[in-house]
């Protein structure tokens, strides 16, 4: 009787976050490619691009000058998706034809006033300053928005127009789709359990240690059991923590690091500038209990083969499931056997 082995048999896996199944079929990755060639990511940038519409001293688009800032800097966004108090579409009886009104505001977070740089390859004190900056956001944005979305797409691949090191961090009046699903699920996770589903998580990956990247007194990074994207990381703290603002000074400095350490390990692990889209779910701001909430943030990059070969959602992806090419402990024994130096520091 053949042995079940999640290398060379494929098989589903649940994500209890959002309750979607994901197809596990690591045997695929031995196919030959063929199909598109990504263009490796610059690293030659200068420190300052006078072109550049975030770089400090320069114009943005709409003639506004930046200041002179050295390390983090916020502004509304130039072009922003949400607007403050728009018009409401207008009412219908028709459960076919929904619409509601959409209240926000979208802001942009510069990290650094470099231009050539990357939360990879800023030291750990620099971080911490980009992490009171998220801190100061959600603080200011939880006055007047429920859900509020710190996120970064970082390079070409993920759609990023400017190599600037930014984010985007935007305040909403209502809970979009993923938060929704997180929400139902630690909801009704904590009514069995009456414990935090994430914080349960990252107790017994802890204990499990198979698909741990990185930890320390503080935090825990995991590539998820659940993982779709090839090298998708999972950002754990190990208490139970509402939103950024609720973390303490020495969590705050952990945070840093760790978060070092991981983007370190994603551009050695090709030696490029890593692509990924990744951001933070904290609790919602209603007024309400939110004890079933736990802070984590999701790092989904597409990288899969090398520098230039990347994972493609397409196909089934979008007509039926997420399948991943390596199983996530995979994904992690490799991440782990990397180097915490970056390659351009070696």
């Amino acid at each position: 009787m053949t042995v079940f082995d999640p290398t060379e048999h494929p098989h589903r896996r649940l994500n209890p976050l959002t309750q979607e199944w994901v197809i596990v079929s690591a045997q695929r990755l031995k196919r030959p490619w063929l199909g598109k060639v990504e263009a490796p990511a610059r690293v030659d940038l200068p420190k300052h691009d006078p072109k550049c519409y975030l770089c400090p001293g320069n114009s943005r688009s709409n003639g506004t000058d930046n200041p002179d800032y050295k390390d983090t800097y916020v502004f509304p966004n130039d072009f922003p998706v949400l607007l403050s108090a728009p018009p409401a579409p207008e009412e219908n009886d028709s459960r076919l034809f929904t619409a509601e009104g959409l209240d926000g505001v979208c802001r942009v977070a510069c990290f650094s006033g470099r231009h050539d740089l990357t939360l990879a390859e800023m030291e750990p004190a620099e971080i911490e300053k980009v992490i009171d900056m998220w801190i100061d956001q959600v603080n200011d944005l939880s006055q007047n928005y429920k859900w509020v979305q710190v996120f970064e797409n970082k390079g070409a691949m993920m759609g990023c127009s400017n190599p600037h090191p930014h984010c985007q961090i935007w305040g909403q009046n209502n809970l979009p789709t993923q938060a929704l699903r997180e929400d139902a699920s630690q909801m009704a996770y904590m009514a069995k359990n009456n414990s935090q589903l994430l914080l349960d998580y990252a107790h017994q990956e802890s204990e499990k240690g198979e698909r741990t990247v990185f930890e320390n007194e503080d935090w825990i990074v995991v590539v998820p059991y659940w993982a779709g994207w090839p090298y998708e990381l999972l950002l754990l703290p190990k208490r139970h923590i509402g939103h950024l603002n609720q973390i303490s000074a020495g969590e705050k400095s952990n945070l840093a690091k760790i978060m070092s350490q991981m983007l370190i390990c994603y551009d050695n692990l090709f030696e490029t500038s890593f692509p990924y889209s990744g951001g933070f779910h904290g609790m919602p701001f209603t007024g309400e209990d939110q004890s079933h909430w736990q802070l984590h943030a999701h790092f989904y990059p597409p990288l899969l083969r090398s520098a230039t070969v990347k994972k493609f959602m397409v196909g089934y992806e979008m007509l039926g499931e997420i399948q991943r090419d390596l199983t996530a402990e995979q994904a992690a024994a490799k991440l782990r056997s990397l180097p915490t130096v970056h390659y351009l520091k070696a």
